[in-house]
């Protein structure tokens, strides 16, 4: 496919990828990042009062765990399935699965339908992020992608500052379920806008979907969550024969998903990528730090808003000089790249970043000035910044064009698989060391067993307020004791994906789209050019592959 063709590869009008029209498919795709972003500091503000309305202290890591494991079997069904089929539909489907779980989130009665529901949320907010970021592999080359960083780092800017203000003010002026609530217009405009906005090639289907290794990668994914859920639970622990049987399940699902893979006309997951030395080490770069990064923030809200004794708003903001952070360095990062071309020192200097914010959150007690934990976010995030972009970009620039969505989905699973086990196993630790220190708290202040397992499983802020003064000063120690050593464990991870990085080899950034490069869109001068021919009536302007005219 040559810069000068006037059709595709099938012979069809051609679908013309010109600066206007990449802009107009940018805008659908910040609508559906918008509401995923947007949710998550939403409900990360909310979830000490969700948890503790809804009885569910002691396992409010299944919320975490559920979320992550829905949208990790998803990813990879996702990026294979927008590869084959085209990812315009698959976007819309996915804002539309994620818009109707939250309006059941908003009306879960029990702590468990809740879970269920926020699992279901996963299946969209998986599709939303894997989705987007293959949709912006096949319209901007990688040598000039760093520069729409800038739009998305936006984007979680505005969900870093709003979300955590609409979080504290419907929990502490509303309701807990206005955090779901929201997402409906949100998720309607979304939608709307996708249709109208996001104008994308189709494609047909020209082999058998590998649906034999989309059911066993989903087993496999399920067994490894229940592994280490079971395993680090006090109620069933390593030595637990149910434990194990999920391993056993584990080993099983992984085998005939490696044997099916093997076999398959068309597999979900080419063994042929793990071939590719680069691909390796980037995704294993991402499973590190998904096990590390994932299991620190995902309980940071929790420990601000009851460790510090700060409202639910006032612990969201908390957390703004992380995203500032992230934002700061995942844009400077972007516009370097796109300068020099050069990508590997962004990894080294980030996992060297982020693991010195993790000894220094170690030392976080209920007694930590909020200046200073703000600092150590601050670096986390910076941290942050230098490394996931970079991660993702490296991916998809080391794959042929025909594999950019399973190759994307591919590393964002690994890296989801490495935050669903750090979740899981440190979630875990945290939250049954939590259990015993807040049983012995009240126990201490003279409660049956009974009633200090009451007490433990639904305390939230609201709750923590109206406690005497030597009970609250106990809840809070035991938060502050219970979160601060799980940073220990994720240090040495951060320390292998440093080795990774240091290792990671550098090859140039490609020049051409994906689109251009699979023969399905003609872009730079020649597609300026077309369109201004259509636009003056010489050509005609529907553009059948894209199902529409241009927009």
């Amino acid at each position: 496919m040559t810069a000068t063709s006037e059709t595709t590869s099938n012979g069809s009008s051609p679908f013309l990828l010109t600066k206007r029209r990449i802009w107009i498919i940018f805008s659908a795709l910040i609508a559906g990042m918008l509401l995923a972003s947007l949710d998550q500091t939403i409900v990360s503000t909310a979830m000490p009062t969700i948890v503790g309305e809804l009885g569910g202290v002691s396992h409010q890591v299944w919320i975490t765990t559920a979320y992550i494991l829905a949208t990790t079997i998803v990813m990879p069904i996702y990026g294979k399935f927008g590869d084959v089929l085209g990812r315009r539909r698959l976007f819309m489907v996915a804002i539309a699965i994620f818009t109707l779980a939250s309006i059941g989130c908003a009306f879960a009665t029990d702590f468990w339908m809740f879970v269920v529901f926020r699992a279901v949320q996963g299946l969209g907010g998986g599709g939303l992020m894997i989705l987007s970021q293959a949709i912006i592999a096949d319209i901007v080359p990688a040598s000039e992608r760093g520069k729409y960083l800038g739009p998305l780092g936006a984007i979680f800017g505005l969900a870093a500052v709003a979300g955590p203000l609409l979080g504290g003010f419907f929990v502490d002026h509303l309701t807990w379920q206005w955090a779901f609530y929201i997402n409906i217009p949100i998720g309607i405009a979304a939608f709307l806008i996708a249709v109208f906005a996001l104008k994308l090639p189709d494609k047909k289907r020209e082999k058998p979907i590998d649906w034999l290794g989309v059911l066993f990668l989903s087993i496999a994914t399920t067994c490894l969550i229940f592994f280490t859920d079971f395993g680090g639970s006090a109620e069933f622990g390593w030595g637990d024969w149910f434990t194990w049987a999920w391993g056993a399940g584990l080993l099983a699902a992984a085998a005939l998903f490696i044997f099916t893979e093997s076999r398959a006309a068309d597999p979900i997951m080419p063994l042929s990528m793990f071939r590719n030395p680069i691909f390796v080490n980037a995704t294993a770069i991402g499973l590190a730090l998904g096990i590390g990064m994932f299991a620190a923030i995902g309980f940071v809200p929790t420990f601000l808003q009851m460790s510090s004794g700060t409202s639910a708003a006032a612990s969201g903001l908390l957390m703004l000089p992380m995203m500032v952070g992230l934002m700061g360095t995942s844009i400077a990062s972007g516009l370097l790249i796109t300068k020099t071309g050069k990508y590997k020192i962004f990894p080294i200097v980030g996992t060297i970043v982020t693991g010195l914010a993790m000894f220094a959150m170690t030392t976080l007690t209920a007694t930590t000035p909020i200046w200073l934990i703000c600092v150590y976010l601050f670096v986390f995030g910076a941290g942050l910044g230098l490394i996931m972009q970079v991660v993702v970009l490296v991916v998809q620039n080391a794959v042929p064009a025909a594999e950019i969505g399973t190759a994307t989905s591919t590393n964002s699973y690994f890296r989801e698989v490495g935050a669903a086990l750090g979740t899981a196993v440190f979630g875990t630790l945290f939250t049954t060391r939590l259990t015993e220190n807040l049983t012995s708290v009240f126990t201490d202040a003279g409660a049956t067993a009974e009633q200090a397992g009451q007490a433990t499983s639904t305390i939230d802020p609201s709750v923590l307020s109206e406690l005497p003064d030597a009970i609250r000063d106990g809840v809070v120690t035991a938060y502050a004791d219970a979160l601060a050593p799980v940073f220990w464990y994720l240090i040495p991870f951060m320390g292998i994906a440093l080795v990774l990085a240091l290792f990671l080899k550098e090859i140039p950034l490609s020049d051409v789209a994906g689109l251009v490069a699979r023969g399905e869109a003609i872009g730079g001068e020649e597609a300026e050019r077309l369109e201004a021919e259509q636009r003056g009536g010489t050509v005609s302007p529907v553009d059948s592959r894209g199902g529409s005219s241009l927009p």
